[in-house]
């Protein structure tokens, strides 16, 4: 399996790229439209745009965690490099903050399966979930060289 190991780092920073991707741009481009349009028309671009992402972030994230799991695993030799080291203590905060991206992303899709997900809800979810992102993407950068 350690031949894989680049394709399995590609694929989960493909991942996570498509990931973070999309939150900074409902954070960052679509909140702003909000200043622009009607309530009316933004809950038409906002239902459209979900729609699409929908169809396709399930899978982006289910990809994203399987690829860390199995990064994790080849790196670590399952969970002996925690202990002790700083690499071990960057990488259990980066897979504490990962499963708590995964809690606010299974709960915003059951909220919004029940049809209870509001513009509010909504909005600090994603900001929520960018702020985590921002968190693993810097842990992650710097576990190589701290």
């Amino acid at each position: 399996m350690a031949q894989y190991y680049p394709w399995i780092v590609l694929l989960h920073l493909a991942c996570a790229i498509v990931f973070v991707g999309a939150v900074a741009f409902e954070v960052f481009a679509l909140e702003a439209l909000h200043r622009r349009f009607d309530v009316a028309t933004m809950q038409q671009i906002e239902a459209t745009v979900m729609t699409r992402v929908r169809r396709y972030m399930p899978f982006v994230v289910l990809l994203l965690f399987l690829s860390g799991g199995l990064l994790f695993d080849l790196r670590c030799d399952g969970i002996r490099c925690i202990g002790g080291t700083r690499f071990g203590g960057f990488l259990l905060a980066k897979a504490i903050l990962a499963f708590g991206v995964l809690g606010v992303f299974v709960n915003a899709v059951w909220v919004g399966a029940r049809g209870r997900m509001n513009a509010c809800r909504f909005r600090h979810t994603h900001r929520i979930v960018l702020v985590l992102m921002a968190a693993i993407v810097f842990l992650a950068k710097t576990m190589f060289y701290l």
